[in-house]
């Protein structure tokens, strides 16, 4: 790959900038030549008040802005490799649309500043490598180098390595802040839109967790409706199954909870019920395993990390059992007395028993002192739920 130095000035390279609110990018630079954020790019994560004017009091400063990287494309064109966001901040903020703190508190535009300080900003020096190569080089280079002091995430590197017209697509869809439905998202998917979480997630959802190879099998694909389509089934069928929105539904792996349960029938009404129940449970540890629970019809209590009998309540049943046990000559497990075997006098060490509920938890029975029964592990394992 060829690289060649250049400078040019922030006033060069923001001259005919175009940035778009609804998507939350930058576009174009350098009176139309240069592609600001070309679509293997990360969407715009500086305009968060902090980094975005850092990126300007820099400039004000003169401090400098680091290094940065266009890419020639063959119609002699340049399009960002490294430096989109610095660039859009500088962008953002020439064109109004970005406001800066002074010392007093107040709100200072580019217009607002005085000529001196205008001539300031625009006059500042950006260092720049223009590279020319093939696309697998500039693919390469862009992945090993990610983006300095923000490094990119996964998603937003397979963005990179496998850039077309689907990824295009793809992230006009979930990767727009301003989509209507990133709230309705946010309550089952965490993240944001502008980190690629939505994307990252419908994708992992309609190729069963192989996202690289269903990108790469569609890179060119110039539709995203099987894409949309899943997603938006698995969102449609978590909200005609739960009709309440709880915080713990949030990052839940509902793909893969689709796939298993979509084909079961629920009565929303009662589903609601059992959450709710469970919800006010205080032996439940885990409320985030509470809706897979009620989807596998109530049987897994490991995913609700119910709350276990606490040592002392093990020792205190031990010795009333054990004490009765031996005054009556019989096994301290009370099922073992029952029995005809060998064990039906034989008392258990602490280390050989396990504690039980008396009533089974699922079926009501408290998890305190008088539900509570030990057990040789041989009946506890056997007595399952019953």
């Amino acid at each position: 790959m060829k690289t060649t130095l250049k400078t040019y000035t922030a006033g060069e390279v923001c001259k005919g900038f175009v940035y778009n609110e609804l998507e939350g990018k930058g576009l174009y630079g350098l009176s139309g030549r240069l592609t600001i954020q070309p679509e293997y790019q990360r969407n715009y994560i500086y305009a968060d008040g902090k980094k975005d004017v850092a990126v300007v009091q820099s400039a004000l400063h003169q401090y400098p802005l680091g290094v940065f990287y266009f890419n020639k494309t063959d119609d002699d064109r340049l399009e960002v490799l490294d430096g989109q966001q610095r660039i859009t901040s500088l962008g953002r903020f020439i064109t109004g649309k970005l406001a800066i703190i002074d010392d007093g508190g107040i709100p200072q535009y580019f217009t607002s500043l005085s000529p001196e300080l205008q001539a300031c900003i625009l006059s500042t020096p950006l260092l720049v490598y223009e590279c020319e190569g093939t696309e697998d080089e500039i693919r390469r280079w862009f992945e090993t180098v990610n983006i300095a002091g923000e490094p990119l995430n996964p998603q937003e590197l397979l963005n990179a390595v496998y850039s077309g017209e689907f990824v295009t697509l793809a992230k006009q869809e979930f990767s727009n802040s301003q989509n209507a439905n990133v709230q309705k998202w946010s309550h089952f998917i965490k993240g944001a839109a502008n980190r690629q979480d939505f994307l990252e997630r419908a994708l992992q959802w309609v190729s069963r967790g192989d996202v690289e190879g269903y990108m790469s099998r569609h890179r060119h694909d110039t539709n995203i409706n099987e894409l949309r389509t899943y997603f938006n089934s698995v969102i449609d069928w978590i909200d005609a199954v739960f009709i309440d929105i709880e915080r713990e539904m949030r990052g839940r792996e509902w793909g893969r909870l689709y796939e298993t349960y979509h084909h079961t029938p629920y009565n929303p009404q009662e589903v609601r019920e059992q959450v709710q129940q469970l919800y006010g449970d205080p032996y439940v540890k885990d409320r985030k395993g509470i809706f897979e629970y009620v989807l596998g019809g109530c049987k897994d209590q490991r995913l609700l990390d119910i709350r276990i009998f606490d040592e002392a309540t093990k020792r205190s049943v031990y010795k009333l059992q054990t004490e009765k046990a031996i005054a009556h000559g019989e096994s301290n497990c009370p099922l073992c007395a029952l029995g005809h075997s060998a064990n039906r006098t034989k008392i258990w060490k602490p280390s050989e028993m396990d504690a039980d509920h008396v009533a089974a938890w699922s079926k009501g029975g408290a998890t305190d002192i008088k539900n509570c029964q030990m057990l040789c592990r041989t009946h506890n394992q056997a007595k399952g739920n019953r």
